[in-house]
Order: C-alpha cells, then structure tokens, then sequence
C-alpha cells in the first residue's frame, strides 16, 4: 500500500500544495518550522480522520481561511483509491473513498493504516493514563471494526451514567433501577473490551521486547503491564463496589475508561528509572511493534512515518533503525529532518528506493478538489 500523490488546500501553514510520493522512501528536509510535520499530519488526516498533533480539525485550518482540503491518491494490489478530507467551518467534517462519503468516520479506520513515530510520542512516558489508553485503542481499532464500534458505544453510555450519577447528587437521591440500565449496558461493553484489550497485549508484549533488544543493542527486562479493574474481580462487582464513591463523586469511578499501562524496565517504572536513550528505544519498540501487530492482523504493511526523530538518537540505534529501513522490514516511509546531508549519508550504501524533497522548494500551486 502507497501514497502515490498528497494535495494540500489551506492545511495549517500550507495554502496550496501537491507532491508525487516514490513507494519507498521519501524524506522532507527543511528547517524547523517549515512544515515538514503538518506534511506527515496531513497523510494521518487520511490514514485515521484526524490530526495526530492537533485533535481540534478547525484549528488545523489555514490562518484566515474557512475551510481546509486534504486529498491522496493511494495504490493498493495494482489499484489505485482516493481518500479526501475536509474541514470547514460551521459544518461536520467530510472524509471520502472513490468520490463516496462515509457515513461514520470509524468505518474508514483501518483501510489505509499507518504508524507515526514522533518527539510527542514521549507523551506515552511522560503524561497520565489517558495517553496510553489512546494509544491502545488507536491500535486495535485499525485491526478490530467491532471493538471500535463497542469502544464508541461504551463512551456514549458513560456519558448518560454520569449525567445521572450528577442529576442524582443535584436532587438528593439515588434511584437504583434508573442507574441499573446504564449498567447493565457499561458490564457488557466493558467485559469485551477488558478481552480484547488482554489478548493484544499478550500477543504484544513479546513483539515490543524484540525490538527493544535490537533498537536498544542491549538485553534489558522491559515490559508491558496492562492495568484494569477489571482484573480485579467480576465487573458488576467492582460497580457495586463503587456506588457509594460514584453517587458522591457524580461520575463513574469504576470501568475499562480508568485503564492503564505501566511500563517498567528491569522492573521499575520507566518513567522515573530510565534514561533518554532507554526512553527513546521503549517509544520507537513499542512504534515499531505496532507496525509489525498492524501487518500481521491486516495482512497489508502500514505506512511508516517517522518524524524528526534522527537528531533525538545516538549513532547506534541511528544505525540500527536505518538497518530496518534497508532490510525492506517496511513498504513506504515517509522521514522528516532538518539536514539533508545526514539523510543521504544514511541511505546512499543501501538499495532502497528514496527521494529527498526539500520543503523550501515545493511548488505551492493551484489543486484540484472534487
């Protein structure tokens, strides 16, 4: 699977823009502010119907303008598919396959699936819960039609219990057969996702360990723990252990929505035990076993975008990420860098196929929409 042609219509710092992809490897060069990131972002709008930086599609539109356009033209098995996406102002967000709009955005999750490896994925380590719990359901979603539809769903039902939960603290009282249909719904969501969630992470775990080992050049005990209440004890009970917490707090305290991972090395939370470059090689693993998750479930390689992520390595795992490259372990790659010496020193001894694209000289030109 290949971007073959990316067009750009008032995207974020981009006004009019439109590049031909090789179905290897393409690096953007440019400085830092020059919009080589929002190029990446603009393919992730059409991977996954949303930005990767931004989740607020109108603040993603160009300064001063009403609307933004992103159209690719992508060749799967000697067939070629257009994807658009738009955003304007005042209306709901348009994503199209072949000229036909989706009814539900979740239905285009998975087509054309990616992996973005990026500075903000240290977000993973550094901030709360919430974070990683994206970033699982990111994964399986792409793979898992039914678990996305159940993960929306159990959102929406979360949504009225805590509303009932607040009206129930506002008047003074707690109906109990009012809030037993809301949970009756939240165990059954909740059960499957909990499965779901379980055996991705056992079938992960072992995939993210194998390339700490060969990104890190080192064999340290790294892993993934999944944490749920869930595992706990029987969902309905933990509810009912919870209802006295939840009518005071006016929201649901207990349910797969408090889910966590931890993730230790030798043991110890990596957060506050490990380095820069024991963080660098935990983030870029646990990227790089999503891809290979995602190839194996999907039965088609995703594309890989790494962004801006050469000058952040030591010469080592530089070393070692590039050999990936170079061994054909991926389709397309699409790279960001700041210095155009440094990308064709890494790659003029393989034999790849690669383009250099400087940001600074693509022709802004008019683009056509339908």
């Amino acid at each position: 699977m290949n971007l073959k042609k990316l067009s750009l219509l008032n995207f974020k710092n981009y006004q009019q823009l439109e590049v031909e992809l090789h179905s290897g490897l393409n690096c953007f060069v440019g400085k830092n502010g020059s919009g080589k990131t929002n190029i990446l972002d603009a393919v992730y709008y059409l991977c996954m119907c949303k930005s990767y930086l931004n989740p607020v599609d109108r603040q993603n539109i160009h300064f001063g303008e009403a609307f933004f356009m992103i159209q690719g033209t992508w060749e799967h098995q000697e067939k070629e598919e257009e994807v658009y996406c738009g955003v304007k102002l005042g209306h709901k967000k348009v994503v199209k396959k072949n000229k036909v709009e989706y009814e539900k955005l979740s239905d285009h999750i998975g087509q054309f699936p990616c992996v973005m490896i990026s500075p903000y994925d240290r977000d993973l380590i550094a901030e709360g819960s919430a974070v990683r719990r994206k970033w699982i359901d990111g994964i399986i979603s792409q793979s898992d039609r039914e678990y996305l539809s159940n993960l929306i769903t159990y959102t929406k039902v979360l949504e009225r219990r805590n509303m009932l939960l607040k009206r129930f603290y506002e008047n003074g009282l707690f109906e109990q057969e009012s809030i037993a249909v809301w949970d009756e719904q939240l165990i059954a969501l909740g059960k499957e996702i909990h499965r779901v969630r379980t055996d991705f992470m056992k079938a992960f775990v072992p995939v993210f360990q194998k390339y700490y080992e060969f990104i890190g050049g080192t064999e340290e005990i790294v892993s993934v723990e999944y944490r749920s209440q869930l595992n706990e004890g029987d969902f309905a009970e933990q509810l009912e252990l919870h209802r006295r917490k939840d009518a005071q707090s006016q929201h649901s305290t207990c349910g797969i929505h408090k889910d966590d991972l931890l993730f230790t090395i030798q043991g110890n939370p990596i957060k506050k035990f490990g380095s820069q470059g024991q963080q660098k090689s935990f983030i870029i693993a646990l990227r790089l076993a999503q891809f290979e998750w995602l190839t194996e479930q999907l039965q088609k390689k995703p594309l890989l975008m790494l962004d801006d992520i050469f000058d952040k390595l030591d010469a080592g795992r530089v070393e070692r990420l590039v050999k990936l490259v170079s061994d054909h372990t991926f389709e397309q790659v699409l790279i960001t860098d700041t210095d155009q010496d440094r990308i064709e020193q890494l790659f003029v001894d393989t034999d790849i196929n690669y383009q250099v694209i400087r940001v600074d000289e693509l022709e802004q030109s008019p683009v056509s929409y339908e």
